[in-house]
C-alpha cells in the first residue's frame, strides 16, 4: 500500500471562504469542548481519597467512563439537536476533529509531554474530509461536500492507478490563501532502497549550509535575515494600529504574507539542494542531528533560519522518490575525529581547518566531518549487510575498516574507502 500527499492551491469565492471560516470556528468549538470534558474527567480523579479540595471540586460520578473517541463521537448527534449550528458542518469533519484531539492525547501518553491545549480564535487552521464516494477532482476544479466546486491549481497531475482517499483543507496567511492536501493511495508496494553505487556523506553547518565528502559545498542563504529589516518595519506598523480594527488586520496580513514567502523560498531551496545531491550519488549519509536542540542555543536564530530538520526530512523524501539510499549516522565527534587515521583531534568552533598531528591530513573542518559521516555510514551498511551486491571485498569492509589493520598496513581510512567505492574525481567544485 503506497500513500502520498499532494498539496494544491485552491481559489474559493467569497461565499465559500466565509463558509470555510465558519466551519473552522465550529470545529474549534467542538475541539475545545471535547478537550474540556477530557480535562474535567482527569481532574475529578486527582483528588485524594480522604479529603476534598477547598478551592473547587469536579462532581463526576465514579462509574463515569473515560471520554474516549468512540464515546465523544457517539455524542455528536445529541449535540447537534442542542446546538443546531453543528449541523451545518459535514458530519465526518466533526468526527475527524475529535479524532485529531485523541491522536494528540495518545501522542502525549507515549511521550510524556505535549498535553493538548485549547485552540484560540484563528488557531484552528484545517479540517479533513476523510472519504469520498467519487473522485472530487474534475479537470481543474475540486468539489467538496457541502462547500461546492471551486478552482484548483492542479500543477501536478494525479498519477494513474491512484485513488483519492481524503482531502484536508488548509488556511494560510490569516485566511487569505487556501490549500488542499490530497491524500492518494495505490495498491502497489515499493521495496526499500538498498545501499548501492556512489556514496557520499554530508555535513550541515552555518558557515556553509552543506559540505559533501568529495569537497563540494553549498553556501547558506539567509532567508529570514535578508528580509528582517522589512519584517521589522511591517511589524512596527501593525503594532501601532488600533486593536480590532480593519487596518490592523490588513497590516497583520502583510506580516503573515511575508512569513509565508520566506518559508516558501526556504523550502524551494531545500528541495533543489536535495535533488542536486541525488544527482551526484546513489547512497547518501547524513548526521542524525537534534534539530530541536539546535534552536535553543546562542545561534538559534541562524539555526531556525537554516531549518536543518526540514531539510533532512525533505532529503529523505526525495531520496525515497528517486531510489537513492538515505541513512542517518551518529553525529557525536564527527568534527573532532580525523577521517584519515581516526585519531581524536580536538578543536574549538572557531578553528575552521582540520590538521591531524598524527597522520598530517589537512582539509576544511566541515569536509573532514563529511568524510567521517561517510565512513560511519559505510561501516554501518557493511556490518548490517545492506549493500545491494555483496562481493568479497564489500562483505569484508567491516574488517578492512579496522583501525589496527590500517595502522599495521600503513593505509588510511580515506584511502581504503576510495579504493573500494567510486567516490568520483570532483573535489573542489561548487554545487551549481
Amino acid at each position: 500500500m503506497l500513500t502520498i500527499n499532494y498539496t494544491y492551491r485552491i481559489y474559493p469565492d467569497a461565499i465559500q471562504q466565509d463558509q470555510i471560516l465558519e466551519w473552522l470556528e465550529t470545529c474549534r468549538g467542538v475541539y475545545n469542548y471535547a478537550l474540556r470534558e477530557l480535562k474535567d474527567w482527569i481532574a475529578s480523579r486527582k483528588c485524594l481519597m480522604d479529603r476534598c479540595s477547598w478551592d473547587k471540586e469536579y462532581i463526576i460520578p465514579a462509574d463515569e467512563s473515560f471520554p474516549s473517541y468512540q464515546l465523544q463521537q457517539n455524542n455528536l448527534p445529541t449535540a447537534k439537536k442542542e446546538f443546531p449550528h453543528l449541523g451545518k458542518v459535514h458530519s465526518q469533519v466533526l468526527q475527524t476533529t475529535i479524532r485529531r484531539l485523541h491522536d494528540t492525547w495518545d501522542a502525549f501518553q507515549k511521550r510524556g509531554l505535549g498535553f493538548p491545549r485549547f485552540k484560540k480564535f484563528g488557531q484552528f487552521k484545517s479540517f479533513v474530509f476523510p472519504q469520498f464516494k467519487s473522485n472530487p477532482v474534475n479537470g481543474f476544479t475540486i468539489k467538496l461536500p457541502k462547500i461546492g466546486e471551486m478552482p484548483i491549481n492542479l500543477h501536478r497531475p494525479i498519477p494513474d492507478g491512484f485513488e483519492i482517499k481524503q482531502v484536508r483543507v488548509l488556511s494560510r496567511v490569516r485566511g487569505t490563501q487556501w490549500y488542499v492536501v490530497v491524500t492518494i493511495e495505490s495498491e502497489v508496494s515499493v521495496p526499500d532502497t538498498s545501499a548501492h553505487g556512489r556514496a557520499i556523506g554530508i555535513d550541515l553547518g552555518l558557515e556553509r549550509f552543506l559540505t559533501v565528502s568529495d569537497g563540494s559545498f553549498q553556501e547558506r542563504p539567509k532567508f529570514f535575515k535578508s528580509m528582517q529589516s522589512q519584517m521589522k518595519l511591517l511589524q512596527r506598523k501593525a503594532a501601532k494600529k488600533q486593536q480590532g480594527s480593519n487596518n490592523r488586520e490588513k497590516a497583520l496580513t502583510k506580516v503573515a504574507r511575508m512569513h509565508h514567502r520566506i518559508n516558501n523560498r526556504r523550502k524551494d531551496f531545500h528541495l533543489k539542494t536535495a535533488h542536486k545531491l541525488c544527482n551526484q550519488a546513489q547512497t547518501i549519509f547524513a548526521e542524525d542531528l537534534n534539530a530541536k536542540g539546535l534552536t535553543r542555543g546562542m545561534l538559534r536564530k541562524d539555526c531556525v533560519d537554516a531549518a536543518f530538520g526540514q531539510f533532512l526530512s525533505l532529503l529523505e523524501w526525495v531520496c525515497w522518490k528517486r531510489g537513492v539510499y538515505f541513512a542517518k549516522v551518529n553525529p557525536n565527534g564527527t568534527s573532532q575525529t580525523c577521517p584519515s587515521c581516526l585519531a581524536t583531534v580536538s578543536k574549538d568552533l572557531g578553528i575552521r581547518e582540520h590538521h591531524c598531528p598524527e597522520c598530517g591530513y589537512q582539509t576544511h573542518r566541515d569536509c573532514a566531518a563529511a568524510e567521517m559521516v561517510l565512513h560511519r555510514g559505510i561501516e554501518f551498511v557493511s556490518s548490517q549487510g545492506l549493500w545491494r551486491k555483496e562481493t568479497a571485498c564489500q562483505v569484508d569492509l567491516s574488517g578492512v575498516l579496522d583501525l589496527d589493520k590500517w595502522r599495521g598496513a600503513g593505509i588510511s581510512s580515506r584511502e581504503a574507502l576510495e579504493a573500494r567505492l567510486p567516490l568520483g574525481d570532483g573535489r573542489c567544485h561548487l554545487l551549481k
